[in-house]
């Protein structure tokens, strides 16, 4: 990220064959505001962290709900990275987030485990 012009000639390279990009764990770290207007993102991924205390304080709630409501005034797709709650899911799911990842819906799985996983929840 040190040159940003050659980076974003990458990125828009990448793009232009099909690949999304997406910020991880968006707004912890070197996840900022700023990747979104310099760069051309497909994604968030609101962290963890964020997930995790949603349900157990007004701030943090109010901090996915801002990050949820900037991604779709940017017209970015939004992922919830971390859920281990049906309350969780629930409040996300009431956020307008459509795509989550954590141990609500699976455990990680060794790779021959994975067909019988994907089995169940499709059929």
């Amino acid at each position: 990220m040190q040159n940003v012009q050659r980076t974003l000639v990458r990125l828009r390279d990448l793009q232009g064959t099909g690949v999304q990009l997406a910020v991880d764990d968006f707004g912890t770290g070197y996840s900022s505001m700023a990747y979104l207007q310099r760069f051309p993102i497909d994604v968030i991924k609101i962290g963890q962290s964020f997930v995790a205390e949603m349900t157990e304080t007004r701030e943090s709630a109010a901090l996915v709900h801002a990050m949820v409501q900037m991604a779709k005034a940017l017209e970015l797709e939004i992922v919830a990275e971390g859920i281990e709650t049906e309350e969780q899911r629930s409040m996300l799911q009431g956020e307008g987030v459509d795509i989550g990842q954590g141990y609500l819906f699976a455990r990680p799985l060794e790779p021959a485990a994975i067909d019988g996983f994907l089995a169940t929840k499709v059929a």
